[in-house]
């Protein structure tokens, strides 16, 4: 049987159920390896072989099939012994040798040479659908040698597909996943932490990566911490997804065209940057945002000023230039001298900052996030000085809704105050040097505060008033850290011995609505006690529910507090930014008041009278349920009636 004529060659990698312990995971000058045998590495890791996909069947090779020749070459062979393929050592050897490694590698090497390391030829560099732990994806700068990942034809066709994903070397280098010639997605540029685009790559204890350039080379690679350890889903029958791109609507590339910000907690997701406005007012009329906006002012070089717009993922950056030893005050000079230079931002976010990096043309694939991204500088007209901060009013006016009832009407009075000591809304940031404004301490009393203020509002006022959209951005903080709550433009009220009411039409934040008002319309004061849990869980861990990311699962901050707390783990929820200052008893009594709030039958949740006497006492409390809105992502396009999924961790076991 000829086994690969008329097959398209590629390298693959594969799992199967059941390894051969007594296979070789080394073959010699004289060794060949025919259809049916395999080499398997020395830890039982992985499998070279033949293996069967497509219908009819067809015959691929899984990595590959070789033999190896004096001049420590690979050669691939059909059924007659014919030559199909053959690499190119860079330099004969004595007795050269094949082996399949641990991480999946197989390489070609010197048997007597003194570094078993120093490898004539591995399969590393020649990656096809997957990023193994080790690879690296990125380029030799000298010679050009490129890594990059191909998608499959199809499911059962190994043949290179139409997509690829791959390091752009243009401009600063970010990672850029196309169809062809098209771009669909762009992970931003790297910013010492991680991608500007990809806010869910962050220190785990699974895996670690970096992103290196030199004069040599530039590439991303990522390493398993642990190799003995592996996650497996039993209800998937796989293993634990560690990170997907993209994930949403804005993911995109340049789905909001130039200068337009998208987010997907807005509606709609599209917006120009402030300054700017829709290119074709007509074509955003008809949510078709392609063409993106343009200045409300045109620009004038020697006299434009730079604004400042933050929580972004930076511009597509193919079009741009970048120093990793200026300072942002340097590179806001050079900008300026160059009429062509659009934007700059720093290189690199660590330490305060450091690096420049220049756009020239128009900004593209701009995302907006509440409580992650970076800061960046765009040139506007002089005209556009009031988006600076120096020309924002120092005093803020505030309109609060005084709410009165009598028997028939329902009186509002409208209050303008202009507040002496400055408000501002609860907001606890990525930025941890913004975060440490708050210790433990101020959290706690602002947890007690909105407790207080919600009771007044359910029992303590005339009637029984329901705010329905209590979230941080409606609380907020006088000079004294107090919490106010505000913006009762969705509040209703309920009348008599009303206890819940109805709608057809829902509003709200996602992220804080109850699943019995986001799912069917009822809302009553355990409404806004499920919206306070997920307030409470938010101020404990310093992270939004909406949007949150882990490397282990795909649970929001709902459901990896309860997994925390159902392991006895609940301290890992702990902004690590409060550690040293909390009171570990308030942190676990918060963190188990907040999982009672969040339950998902109402009956369950406490009343805010409830929540009040338990922050301020050592009563002990009832275990929490299972919260409303925590399951994994990927459960909503599968069958409702199926059972929570299972995961399985398995440790390779070696002998003393």
């Amino acid at each position: 049987m000829k086994a690969f004529v008329a097959l398209s060659m590629c390298l693959v990698l594969f799992t199967c159920n059941a390894l051969v312990s007594n296979a070789l995971d080394t073959i010699t000058t004289n060794q060949s390896i025919q259809d049916g045998e395999s080499l398997i590495s020395a830890g039982e890791t992985f499998e070279l072989g033949f293996f069967s996909r497509g219908d009819p069947p067809k015959r691929h090779l899984g990595i590959w099939h070789f033999e190896v020749t004096t001049h420590g070459s690979l050669v691939l062979l059909d059924g007659n012994g014919n030559d199909i393929w053959l690499s190119n050592a860079p330099i004969p050897v004595r007795n050269p040798v094949a082996q399949l490694l641990d991480s999946g590698n197989l390489v070609v090497r010197d048997a007597e040479g003194s570094d078993p390391n120093n490898f004539l030829w591995q399969s590393f560099d020649y990656p096809t659908d997957t990023l193994v732990a080790g690879m690296k994806l990125g380029r030799n700068r000298r010679s050009g040698f490129n890594r990059y990942l191909t998608s499959w034809k199809s499911i059962d066709d190994p043949s290179p597909g139409n997509f690829t994903f791959q390091l752009d070397p243009n401009g600063y280098p970010q990672e850029l996943l196309k169809q062809g010639s098209d771009i669909k997605f762009r992970t931003g540029p790297w910013n010492g932490l991680r991608w500007s685009g990809t806010p869910f790559l962050n220190p785990n204890p699974y895996y670690g990566y970096e992103f290196v350039l030199n004069e040599e080379e530039m590439y991303f690679r990522y390493e398993l911490l642990n190799r003995s350890r592996f996650a497996w889903i039993d209800r998937t029958q796989g293993w634990m997804l560690y990170m997907a791109s993209p994930t949403d609507q804005c993911d995109n590339y340049a789905s909001c065209g130039a200068y337009g910000s998208c987010r997907v907690d807005t509606s709609p997701v599209c917006r120009c940057l402030k300054g700017f406005v829709p290119r074709f007012s007509q074509e955003w009329d008809m949510l078709d945002w392609s063409n993106g906006c343009v200045r409300r002012n045109p620009l004038d070089c020697e006299k434009d000023i730079f604004v400042k717009y933050s929580w972004l993922k930076l511009p597509d950056t193919r079009s741009s230039w970048f120093n990793e030893s200026m300072n942002l005050q340097e590179c806001k000079v050079v900008c300026m001298k160059n009429c062509s230079c659009m934007a700059y931002s720093s290189l690199d976010i660590r330490n305060g900052g450091s690096g420049c990096l220049l756009w020239f043309g128009e900004l593209i694939d701009i995302r907006g996030y509440g409580d992650y991204g970076q800061d960046l500088y765009i040139r506007m007209a002089v005209s556009e000085s009031a988006l600076l901060p120096s020309h924002q009013k120092k005093h803020k006016l505030v309109m609060g809704l005084a709410v009165s009832f009598g028997s028939v009407f329902l009186i509002l009075v409208l209050i303008i105050c202009v507040l002496q000591c400055k408000k501002k809304k609860v907001k606890l940031p990525a930025d941890p040097t913004q975060r440490e404004q708050l210790d433990w301490s101020a959290r706690f009393n602002i947890i007690n505060g909105i407790a207080r203020g919600l009771l007044y509002l359910h029992q303590d006022s005339r009637l029984r008033i329901i705010h329905r959209d209590i979230k941080a951005s409606n609380v907020l903080l006088d000079c004294d850290m107090n919490p106010k709550i505000s913006d009762f433009g969705l509040a209703k009220s309920l009348a008599g011995n009303e206890t819940r009411a109805n709608t057809n039409r829902v509003v709200g934040t996602y992220g804080y609505m109850s699943p019995e008002y986001a799912l069917d319309g009822v809302f009553s004061t355990k409404s806004d006690v499920f919206s306070y849990g997920v307030l409470v869980l938010e101020i404990v861990s310093g992270k939004r529910n909406r949007g949150f990311h882990h490397p282990d699962h795909h649970h929001n901050l709902l459901g990896h507090a309860w997994r925390l707390f159902t392991e006895g783990r609940s301290m890992q929820l702990l902004d690590k930014l409060v550690q040293n200052s909390c009171s570990t008893s308030e942190a676990l009594r918060s963190i188990h008041i907040g999982l009672l709030c969040v339950q998902r039958c109402p009956n369950d949740r406490p009343s805010m009278s409830t929540v009040v006497m338990m922050l301020g006492s050592d009563i002990e409390l009832p275990l929490p349920k299972e919260p409303g809105f925590f399951n994994e992502r990927n459960l909503l396009q599968e069958n409702p009636s199926q059972s929570q999924p299972n995961e399985i961790t398995m440790t390779l076991l070696s002998a003393r």
